[in-house]
């Protein structure tokens, strides 16, 4: 994961201070109030920001352009285009509570760019295209939709919103121009027109709140607007009333706590992970970023919670993204939801100041260790410096390469019987069969194992039978050069794709390549010293920053920062963060190496939730450990989803 080597990066603190008549500082200590000479009254204030996050689970297949809306506590779906950009019939409903999802019916015509209303307790799609723009309005009852009605004229690219009982559709396509008609209707068969839009757009993301419609950018004249329309419900005027701080067209819009969000959608012809708060008395702000670019997402509100669904990145995806407020007063918890349970199974910990791993569960029960004198003895020069550990197998052997032995090993679980291994101990190499510092060995599907060999600056790939078969870079050539040079590699995770995702140390740099040495593509990122990459979307990753204060980053291809955790002080403060997974209930867990312990972070919250082994304190006494620096986690059917499904 990192060389033996410290390197430490001063943060600034930027402290703002708010005068009154009593001062407020939010820190994370708290509280502090200027001195007076007697304790005045002081009235709670309270903050209210936006917590972005992936829902921790996944649609079973990508979509985009669905038409999406809440129906009551669940989501209907329908229609969109598929991975293969056809556009689909299929309508299903979700529960966002469980990510459940169940098909609930098929629409008569195929669409995509449609809209969905809940009319008088029915789904409803309305217009939307496919080999053409549609004038359609499509019902299910039950689990059968009929055609029911028609548009006064073809309409996709369209938005649909509720007020009361009266569903209005803003915006589209008719073929040929944009529409300006605001429909209205009531029964989803007949519709009048209450307004004209004074920009007339396509693609718009579409809000209703105080009594009027909110229209923000969509396509104007074939290029993205920043313009903010309002359609005042009662008058039936519109008028342009603000402005977006950049053009973008195919965003989402959604209202929370009585405000409203613009996230996502297309700036420039690409995707944009912005998300942008909307007042109509300050006008717009930017008030936080998804976990990755993401347009032509269906949205819906359920609760307090609004969910992203599906969209495009590359291509479709399959992801679900939750917005929510909370709401806090300076120096107290945030009110929000109870954080999810730690994890299920037991988690593998490779606890490489004592020279161990151990097993624990959530309730932090150490039920393995090894070695172990009386069943598990030490191979042959000893069990040293554990960098990581991972399951393969299903759960039925441990691979682990201990970095100051240069070497790795391979052995089985629970008897901790050695099944392989390479290298020799403390005798670094570039030789066939030796190692110099290796980091991150996994097992691949063919039972080769790939392993960053540190400081012969390669990714070498060994057979089963113990022979260096291939390798990506060249040997002890240090420096950032694909593919002739890899500079300092510390991570090789593997991908689903069959590639593999290389760390480098010297520049600061993360590159996908082939098995076969080809660069599939390489980033530059804005971290001190970057530590095991992985992988959890299409074109999103996430990577330790090992360093005090350190840091853990998302960030995609083009390397755009995300999300990120890196408090300056304090006890969420990170001294040397080595690996960093997100577990599946949507927890990131981290090895934070030299405040000894392995720690559960909300991202919602950023908070802490669990950890095992006392902050600050290293020892070897149950509940304790020293510079961890790896761990993975088993389910009891012997899945290990916090990384790759390898050998």
């Amino acid at each position: 994961m990192r060389a033996n080597r410290l390197l430490v990066v001063a943060a600034a603190v930027v402290v703002a201070i708010v005068v009154a008549a009593i001062v407020f500082v939010a820190s994370p200590g708290g509280t502090r109030h200027r001195a007076a000479r007697a304790r005045p009254h002081v009235l709670a204030t309270t903050v209210t920001r936006l917590d972005v996050a992936d829902a921790g689970w996944q649609l079973p297949a990508p979509v985009s352009r669905a038409a999406v809306v809440a129906d009551g506590s669940a989501i209907d779906i329908a229609g969109g285009l598929d991975r293969a950009n056809a556009s689909a019939d299929g309508v299903f409903r979700l529960d966002p509570a469980t990510g459940a999802l169940a098909r609930a019916g098929a629409l008569p015509q195929a669409t995509h760019d449609a809209a969905a209303a809940i009319v008088a307790g029915r789904l409803v799609v309305f217009g939307g295209g496919a080999q053409h723009v549609t004038d359609a309005v499509q019902e299910l009852d039950g689990t059968t939709a009929h055609l029911v009605a028609r548009l006064p004229q073809p309409r996709a690219d369209l938005a649909a919103v509720t007020s009361g009982t009266t569903t209005y559709l803003v915006g589209g396509y008719d073929g040929t121009r944009p529409t300006p008609d605001v429909l209205a209707t009531d029964d989803a068969r007949h519709f009048r027109t209450v307004a004209t839009l004074a920009q007339p757009v396509r693609y718009p993301a579409v809000a209703v709140a105080n009594g009027a419609i909110w229209v923000f950018g969509g396509e104007s004249a074939g290029a993205a607007t920043t313009a903010v329309q309002r359609v005042d419900l009662a008058t039936g005027t519109a008028s342009v009333v603000a402005q977006l701080p950049q053009p973008v067209t195919e965003a989402s819009a959604v209202t929370l706590d009585g405000t409203i969000y613009v996230a996502g959608g297309r700036t420039g012809g690409a995707p944009t992970a912005n998300v942008v708060r909307f007042d109509p008395q300050r006008g717009t702000s930017v008030a936080g970023t998804l976990p990755a670019p993401l347009a032509d997402a269906g949205a819906a509100v359920v609760g307090d919670v609004a969910y992203l669904v599906g969209g495009e990145s590359a291509g479709p995806v399959a992801s679900v993204v939750m917005l929510r407020t909370v709401t806090s007063t300076p120096g107290r918890a945030p009110a929000t939801a109870a954080p999810p349970a730690a994890f299920d199974g037991r988690m593998l910990i490779a606890d490489r100041g004592n020279n161990r791993l151990i097993l624990v569960d959530a309730a932090k029960h150490v039920s393995w260790v090894y070695p172990s004198s009386a069943t598990a003895p030490p191979p042959a020069g000893g069990f040293y410096f554990p960098d990581d550990a991972f399951f393969v197998d299903h759960g039925r052997s441990i691979i682990s390469n201990e970095e100051e032995n240069d070497t790795i090993v391979r052995i089985g679980f629970p008897s901790g019987q050695l099944l392989w291994s390479y290298g020799q101990p403390r005798r670094p190499s570039a030789l066939p069969g030796f190692l110099n510092q290796p980091d991150d060995a996994y097992v691949l599907p063919d039972g080769r194992v790939t392993v960053a060999d540190a400081k012969n600056c390669r990714i070498l790939f060994i057979s089963a039978q113990g022979q260096p078969l291939s390798q990506i870079g060249t040997t002890r050539r240090c420096v950032h050069d694909p593919p002739r040079g890899v500079g300092y590699p510390n991570g090789d995770t593997p991908l689903a794709n069959g590639d593999v995702l290389v760390s480098e140390i010297n520049g600061s740099w993360v590159s996908e390549y082939t098995q076969d040495g080809r660069l599939a593509w390489t980033v530059h990122l804005p971290v001190v010293y970057p530590s095991d990459p992985q992988q959890l979307g299409p074109d999103l990753y996430l990577i330790a920053d090992y360093t005090r204060p350190g840091g853990i980053v998302e960030f995609t291809r083009e390397g755009q920062i995300v999300w990120q955790y890196r408090p300056p002080a304090g006890p969420g403060m990170l001294d040397h963060p080595s690996l960093a997974e997100r577990l599946p209930n949507g927890l990131i867990g981290v090895n934070d190496d030299y405040r000894h312990r392995v720690a559960l972070i909300d991202p919602r919250t950023t908070a802490i939730v669990w950890q095992y082994g006392v902050t600050d304190v290293p020892g070897t006494a149950p509940g304790l450990l020293n510079t961890p620096d790896g761990f993975d986690l088993l389910l009891a059917d012997g899945t290990t989803p916090t990384h790759p499904q390898t050998g």
